[in-house]
């Protein structure tokens, strides 16, 4: 039954204009509407509401990402947008921030959202 249902994805936010202002003008989602609960954006087909939560903490691990055609032009496109992708101790990534998992199966970069929910981006290469 749910193999064919779009998929809503949520996210988050202590504050909703920092969020709008990230998710709408940094990532460049379109926004849909403000209902009073969430925050709605277009990502490509999937409805992202971004959900007034007050205060909480965020997860420690990813909670939403990109699959991107180029890592390494949207890594350089979001820091130019002053996006700074974060750097792990455990993990050996690029000066820009980009790891490459084994096998080169996948690049994959992390950076946060204005409440410090993990996002991030990913390029998968074809086995």
């Amino acid at each position: 039954m749910l193999s064919t249902a779009p998929i809503v994805a949520f996210v988050p936010t202590r504050d909703s204009a920092r969020a709008h202002d990230f998710y709408a003008n940094t990532l460049g989602l379109r926004f849909l509407s403000d209902d009073g609960f969430a925050l709605v954006f277009d990502a490509n087909g999937t409805m992202l509401r971004v959900v007034r939560a007050g205060d909480f903490t965020p997860f420690p691990f990813t909670l939403l990402g990109w699959q991107v055609p180029d890592i390494a032009a949207a890594v350089a496109d979001l820091t130019a947008k002053g996006v700074e992708f974060q750097r792990y101790d455990f993990l050996d990534q690029s000066p820009s921030g980009i790891w490459t998992a084994p096998g080169n199966a996948a690049r994959v970069a992390w950076f946060p959202d204005p409440d410090g929910n993990t996002l991030s981006l990913s390029q998968h290469n074809p086995a």
